[in-house]
């Protein structure tokens, strides 16, 4: 601070931030003020904020009373590696940017710089808490975390590291004899207890003017909104509430968003911008006030790509040597300025496990030298994933392309033509598993040998197949299923191991096929911070194909447990969704994002899971590298020669079943039937990849083929030129050749995923586009409507491969098509080749990825679950575990208690978990659970201290609770949400007296509401009206889900107009649990209640004021109540912090639902202690959680002990802690004890229990003088004169 010292008026809260993009490696940034004697200060930066740091929290800047000429200087250092390493220098600042610093050096060395700290006071520490405001001019800045930049932030396998040192001397000392310009803040620019951000550049001391934000913080007005807002579900409908915040209605503060935002806004104090770009808050504005830079990636972005093979190629010399290049045909291997890792399995000679005589002669990598091909791969940016070759094949073959592969493909079999789905031993003609024919030279189609038996390579894993899935408790029977689910959660687990060895803080790990669904499993429990995507290449079944099979929750919970699941297709990400609908249960829908748009998520306990469709492209620079080759020429001219004259049709196609090539060629038989003329003048060349992996599919679709091929081509010759090859051998020069040499390409599955050869075609063709008509009926594409890629290729006729008559026309009318339509259809299809390729898709999905939010605070994300039902819950940060012993010394500290806990679920088990049971329940055919007896004697024992008021507050009917809990002296109930409410009495009586929450009126909407839903009943399947006293609810819980939630919607709309004229309020809630539409009385919910009973607390006891409060729930109908109680202990802290002038707490989570409870205060102590805690895990208002009813039990017999324990026992340490303002007991309080005379010492304190006791470390400098003893003469001197007691008779 400079100069004349005046009186403080009061403080500033400050953050500083500094645009840093000069940093090396392992370089970071503190700042130093003048006059600060403490230690610097860390600034932090994260992936999403750099090059920007900035200080961990506000900090605290004394403003004086005149404050036109005082200004608050200070300056930057760059630490290197700990260590004071420069000062900040002009260097350092942007190029464009002019400046008036003086030319002052470089500083990079110690010895140049001239001014290196001294070494005397050279430990910083970085330990403790980051909230803690502090004053500059006498505290320092403390922090938890590490500095570095993402692209230097060292490799810990998602381990932050929790301290560290950097060496610097204090303010004082270094800037002894400095010359070096300061940064200049103004301090007339300031407000007392208000809150700023300084927005610098380093190296740029003094700007034109400082670029100061001034940061609003909402406070909360007296009116926020009706009590009956709390009636809503809360985070049931969380998606409703975002959309409600974001459509410029209501706020949960109760007003406009409108007004929100405009006090939320951020004000420049009185001068222009900096430049846009060094301005660091050019981008949208969220609803906390501070702008939000648009998502973007760069160089300094990390990224992990797991896929089931590596895209390399590799090769092994005769010596020994290992060298590799880039699958450049594979979608993972293009080229990207990220820093890309990439995580495989490497593809070798014997990767799947097929080991012997009839197999590959080779296991795989050899083990000693793994190393070697690390070596090769390292280079490319390439970590493999060593996986035992029997076990990847009983992962890959067995269950991915055994298990897997046909269900995502919405094909299931109940029927074996097996039923053993095996077979004997066969042998197949190894001329098929390597065939030398060139790809120009393709078979006649003639008498071609079928094989009728198949090697032990292609069907060693066929006995795996769907067909014979036996029924279990776990996984199938235990036997084959158990041993391929093995296989594959032990290959995702390898994946894991390696992913977190290179994995740096804040990269994005990006997860591809469904080799690898449970992965995100395994990933949130080693490193739960990380954003990870998973991509599914595949089809994805619709929920009645999916759920047959046996694992499919664990397959769903592990894709859940990603932050991002894409497809190439919506229509795959419908299926998906639906399945999440239906055998999870889980809520989806368009939700804001930060940026201001929506995304399409999942509610995932508490978290959002965000489901993206961007339909994949091609690279067009590769494929036009391979088109211009001299070698792709010649072989498309070979072709066009061999069949001159001709249109050429083509296909490549993979041999099974789900390409559909059975039916392509009933379709060109069609065709020729009935258009003979076309003989002779059409060719169809059909290339078939080696499918061995799919087992008797395999040898069924071969057989099937060459015999349709046999027939056609015995009618007429040459028709069909079919040729099946090894995958090796239709690389992307050969196929680009075949592709480039086709007139129309044929792409005709019956069920396919990714399929890029539609795609490469019309890429091969576009010149046809710019030069004159060559006589060729070139350029369409024929595509089945269940490929993915039809989709995207508009020009492209497309066709039912299931209806033969289709495809027989779609031959003719590609022959017959005019050349203007051809050229249409090929520009329009064109479109899409050219404007989408991989790269754009690619950085599509990863800017989704990367725009999801997820929260730095670990706190905020907590693990439940074991095995493969792990979870990661979206929680508020420090919603822990209920702190009991907290609780108890709070408890038996305190004078005046409330205690408010549901019921059913909280002190009971709840009947709502079990559907039947519900039902059984709500038809009265079933009764309620009761608590037990060790329940009731625990609420008896905490009612019976005079200290307590407690309440059971339940959603069940008045004689549900007293039927159990009658017997209760002291013990208050809310029945029906707390619409009737039992105040605690002293004695217990048969019939007890209930006053009702609202006035009880006309209930004549009673008989209308209960009509209008026997009418949705009755169409409803599963559907029934549960009725009790003052409510009435519509249960949908067992019908279909999507099926219920639309005739619910339809029926709180008609509810909603025909009741319009009553006093009710029409609820739609319970999602989760299977949804319900409930009509109840208006301005009822158990948070009206809770203030209710509050308010008259003096009327039901002997205290006016609660300082203690604790209260217990365990679903959305208790939320209302948590939220309520919990803003009333944080009105009370707030004030309390306030009085002793201590920084503001964090504001609270938006699971809380705020309303107007300042109504409360006069009847909350200012020392006011309040836990609320949800039953299980979840997310919600509470602060804390217990996991079930047990440890609720055990809770609650804890606080009995402890009241047992005051009354009966104290330890010294009990003894210590008393206050003094508690010591005197009145007599007629404890008329049965007896005061015991005070203690000679004068640390005495009068207990509870009416006795007085000194503590036993006393104030033993206290002298008391005692009286000489004196030495007996005599016996009867010592004993004295003996006297018969009177009533010895009574003994004797």
């Amino acid at each position: 601070m400079t100069g004349p010292t005046k009186s403080s008026s009061g403080i500033a809260r400050i953050t500083f931030r500094v645009r840093c993009e000069t940093l090396g490696y392992g370089e970071c940034v503190f700042l130093h003020p003048d006059g600060h004697t403490g230690q610097p200060i860390p600034l932090y930066t994260t992936a999403n904020t750099y090059p920007w740091y900035k200080t961990r929290s506000a900090n605290a800047i004394t403003i004086p009373e005149d404050t036109a000429d005082a200004k608050f200087t200070y300056r930057y250092s760059i630490n290197r590696s700990g260590v004071f390493y420069r000062w900040e220098s002009p260097g350092d600042g942007p190029d464009h940017m002019e400046t008036d610093t003086a030319d002052i050096g470089d500083g990079r060395d110690g010895e140049q710089g001239g001014d290196i700290p001294s070494e005397s006071n050279n430990d910083v520490s970085m330990e403790g808490g980051g909230e803690t405001i502090e004053t500059l001019s006498t505290t320092n800045t403390s922090a938890s975390a590490t500095t570095a930049t993402p692209a230097t932030t060292p490799a810990a396998a998602g381990e932050e590291q929790a301290s560290s040192t950097a060496t610097v001397a204090s303010s004082e000392a270094a800037t002894a004899g400095m010359t070096h310009d300061r940064h200049e803040l103004p301090l007339r620019l300031l407000a007392v207890e208000e809150e700023y951000v300084i927005n610098d550049v380093l190296g740029v001391t003094n700007p034109a003017h400082p670029d100061i934000e001034h940061i609003r913080v909402p406070h909360a007005s007296d009116s926020m909104g009706d009590m009956k807002m709390l009636h809503n579900t809360g985070r049931a409908d969380s998606f409703s509430s975002k959309k409600t915040k974001s459509s410029g209605t209501l706020n949960p503060l109760g007003g406009s968003n409108t007004k929100l935002n405009k006090e939320n806004s951020k004000k420049k104090v009185g001068f222009a911008p900096e430049p846009p770009s060094y301005s660091g808050h050019q981008g949208h504005t969220s609803s906390f006030g501070v702008k939000k830079e648009p998502v973007h990636l760069d160089s300094t972005d990390g990224l992990i790509v797991a896929s089931v093979f590596l895209p390399v190629h590799l090769h092994r010399s005769r010596d020994g040597r290992w060298s590799a290049d880039w699958d450049y045909e594979a979608l993972l291997s293009m080229q990207t300025h990220l820093r890309v890792i990439r995580v495989g399995v490497v593809k070798w000679r014997g990767w799947h496990g097929n080991k012997g005589a009839d197999g590959s002669p080779e296991g795989g990598v050899p083990e000693e030298e793994r190393y070697l091909v690390e070596q090769c791969l390292r280079p490319f940016n390439c970590l493999p994933v060593w996986v035992e070759p029997t076990l990847f094949g009983e992962m890959y073959n067995g269950f991915c392309k055994g298990v897997l592969w046909p269900v995502l493909h919405n094909v299931t079999s109940v029927y074996s033509s097996r039923p053993d789905g095996g077979g004997g031993e066969t042998k197949y003609d190894d001329n098929y598993q390597s065939p030398n024919a060139p790809v120009n030279s393709f078979a006649s189609g003639g008498d071609v040998h079928v094989s009728e038996t198949l090697s032990s390579v292609s069907t060693r894993f066929s006995e795996y197949s769907m067909d014979d899935v036996a029924m279990g408790s776990i996984h199938g029977d235990g036997g084959k299923e158990a041993s391929l689910w093995a296989a594959y959660t032990a290959v995702n687990r390898k994946f894991v191991d390696v992913i977190v060895q290179c994995f740096n803080e804040g990269d994005l790990i990006w997860i591809h096929g469904f080799h690898l669904l449970i992965l995100p499993s395994f990933l949130t429990r080693r490193i739960p911070m990380a954003k990870v995507g998973l991509f599914l290449h595949t089809p994805f079944p619709s929920s009645e194909i999916f759920r047959t099979l046996w694992c499919r929750e664990d397959l769903l919970r592990g894709m859940m447990n990603a932050d991002q699941v894409g497809f190439h297709l919506f229509e795959y990400a419908r299926h998906f969704l639906t399945c999440s609908r239906r055998l999870l249960g889980l809520k989806y829908g368009m939700i804001p994002d930060e940026s201001g748009g929506h995304n399409l998520a999942i509610e995932m306990n508490g978290r959002h899971v965000a489901v993206t469709s961007i339909h994949a492209g091609i690279e067009p620079l590769v494929l036009n590298q391979v088109l211009t080759h001299q070698s792709t020429k010649e072989k498309a001219e070979s072709i066009r020669n061999q069949f001159k004259g001709k249109v050429i049709f083509c296909a490549i196609d993979r041999m099974e079943s789900l390409k559909g090539i059975p039916l392509k060629m009933l379709g060109i038989e069609r065709f020729l039937n009935r258009c003979p003329e076309w003989v002779g003048k059409i060719v169809l060349v059909q290339v078939g990849i080696s499918a061995f992996e799919r087992g008797d599919d395999y040898v069924r679709t071969k057989s099937e083929v060459i015999a349709l091929v046999s027939n056609i081509n015995r009618k007429w010759p040459g028709t069909v030129q079919f040729q099946e090859c090894h995958e090796s051998e239709m690389r992307l020069p050969q196929r680009i050749a075949l592709l480039r040499a086709a007139d129309v390409v044929m792409v005709t599955p019956i069920r396919d995923g990714l399929n890029l050869i539609p795609l490469e075609y019309t890429s091969a063709h576009l010149d046809a586009l710019s030069q004159k008509p060559d006589g060729r009926k070139r350029g369409l594409c024929i595509l089945s409507e269940f490929s993915s890629c039809t989709r995207v290729m508009r020009g492209a006729l497309h066709v039912n491969p299931w209806k033969i008559s289709e495809l027989a026309n779609a031959f003719h009318q590609a022959l017959h098509m005019s050349e203007d339509e051809r050229m249409r259809r090929l520009s329009t299809a064109s479109e899409f080749v050219t404007r989408v390729t991989t790269q754009r898709w690619a950085m599509a999905v990863l800017l989704d990825l990367k725009a999801v939010h997820k929260n730095v605070d670990v706190g905020k994300y907590s693990g439940a679950g074991l095995g493969l039902g792990y979870r990661i819950l979206g929680m508020d940060s420090g919603f822990n575990s209920l702190d009991i012993s907290a609780v108890g010394k709070a408890y038996r500290k305190s004078r005046s208690r409330l205690i408010l806990m549901d019921y059913g679920g909280t002190i009971v088990s709840n009947d709502n978990l079990d559907n039947l049971s519900r039902f059984q329940v709500a038809t009265k055919t079933r009764s309620y659970s009761v608590p037990t007896e060790r329940m009731i004697q625990t609420l008896k024992d905490l009612c019976a201290d005079k200290k307590n008021v407690v309440f059971v507050v339940s959603g069940k009917e008045r004689h549900s609770l007293t039927d159990t809990l009658n017997d209760i002296p002291n013990l208050g109930l809310a029945a029906e949400h707390g619409m009737f409410v039992s105040w605690p009495e002293n004695t217990t009586r048969k019939r007890r007296i209930w006053e009702t929450l609202v006035p009880d009126q006309d209930r004549s909407w009673r008989s209308i509401a209960i009509t209008i839903m026997e009418v949705y009943t009755s169409r409803t399947h599963g559907s029934y009206i549960e009725e009790t006293e003052m409510k009435v609810l519509w249960q949908y819980r067992d019908a279909d889900p999507e099926f219920g939630y639309l005739q619910a919607r339809e029926l709180e709309d008609h509810l909603s107009n025909v009741l319009r004229s009553f006093s009710v309020d029409i609820l739609h809630g319970g999602v989760e649990e299977g949804g319900y539409v409930e009509v109840r009385p208006k301005g009822v919910n158990k948070g009206v209640v809770a203030t209710h009973i509050l308010k008259n607390i003096s009327k039901i006891s002997n205290w006016d004021k609660v300082d203690f409060s604790l209260v217990l729930g365990d679903d959305h109908c208790d939320e209302p109540m948590l939220s309520v109680m919990r803003q009333i202990g944080r009105r009370a802290t707030d004030a309390r912090r306030a009085r002793n002038q201590e920084s503001p707490l964090p504001p609270l989570p938006a699971t809380v639902t705020l309303v107007d409870v300042s109504s409360c205060d006069p009847f909350v102590s200012p020392n006011l202690s309040l836990f609320t805690s949800t039953v299980g895990k979840k997310p919600s208002a509470a602060a804390n959680y217990l996991q079930d009813v047990d440890e609720v039990q055990e809770f609650l017999e804890g606080l009995v002990k402890v009241s047992t324990r005051e009354q009966k026992f104290f330890s010294s340490v009990d003894l210590r802690g008393m206050d003094n303002k508690f010591t005197q007991v009145s007599m007629h309080n404890l008329p049965e004890m007896k005061l015991v005379e005070k203690n000679m010492f004068d640390n005495t304190h009068t207990i509870s229990s009416g006795v007085t006791r000194s503590l036993s470390m006393g104030n033993f400098h206290k002298k008391v003088k005692l009286p000489t003893p004196k030495v007996s003469e005599s016996l009867n001197d010592y004993l004295g004169t003996i006297v018969d007691e009177e009533d010895d008779a009574v003994f004797f």
